[in-house]
């Protein structure tokens, strides 16, 4: 992140500069985006530093792993859940389908996420990584399967987990198992990353303010001593969490 920061310098924040391949596509106040193309391919990952300065960094971290919640305020999600569970280590499955660009058919993902809350680094990690089989959600004909995604997301507080103001820094890949015509990858990543990332926002203000209830995520940290365990609390409404503890299919 601290890298990352230093990129951001009036000299080096011009739009279409390069840095170790990594290309700015958009520069705004509290975003700025980077693609860099993967070797050997024709795909892009991506990287995002943002900042806000209006919520938590707890309730922006509870609002991304809260598959409940993200079904009221992602309207291209039509399938989210916590198929499987790792009690030990708090490896989550998760099956997401979600709406593409018309005229695409809707895509959907099968993968492991992993989340900590470091308090001694004061910062906290979200991973999810490489797509997988398991047997709850084998492929269909609903949907296209991407086999291959990443996302790593680190959140830094300005001062502490529960006071307004955070740094984050997001990178993103994935193989949609498509070609976008050129005009569609530009929009996506100059309007459409950046119109996800405001909803992500929105959501987590209203978190911060009680209208509606998220699941506490970093009540799974598990201890030194004890085994991670879900929490059963959630913020202001009723506990409606899915997903038991069993095998992890990886």
């Amino acid at each position: 992140m601290e890298a990352v920061k230093k990129l951001c310098t009036p000299s080096s924040s011009r739009a279409g500069h390069q840095e170790g391949g990594w290309e700015v596509v958009v520069d705004k106040k509290d975003i700025r985006v980077w693609k860099r193309q993967i070797s050997d391919s024709q795909l892009y990952e991506y990287r995002v530093l943002g900042s806000y300065n209006d919520v938590t960094p707890r309730q922006f971290f509870n609002v991304q792993l809260d598959t409940e919640y993200r079904k009221k305020w992602d309207s291209l999600v039509i399938k989210l859940e916590v198929v499987d569970r790792d009690a030990n280590t708090g490896s989550e499955v998760v099956h997401w389908a979600t709406h593409f660009p018309y005229p695409l058919f809707s895509r959907d993902y099968v993968y492991v996420r992993r989340y900590d809350v470091d308090e001694e680094n004061n910062m906290m990690v979200l991973v999810s990584r490489w797509a997988v089989q398991h047997p709850r959600v084998p492929e269909t004909q609903e949907f296209v399967r991407v086999h291959s995604y990443q996302s790593k997301m680190v959140i830094r507080p300005h001062k502490s987990f529960d006071e307004n103001g955070f740094d984050y820094l997001l990178t993103y890949s994935d193989d949609p198992q498509t070609v976008f015509p050129r005009y569609c990858v530009s929009w996506m990543v100059s309007s459409g990353m950046p119109d996800f990332l405001e909803k992500l926002h929105t959501a987590a203000l209203r978190a911060k303010n009680l209208e509606v209830g998220i699941h506490d995520y970093t009540g799974v940290i598990k201890s030194s001593e004890s085994n991670r365990q879900p929490s059963q609390e959630r913020l202001g409404a009723e506990n409606t969490h899915t997903g038991g503890p069993g095998h992890i299919y990886a």
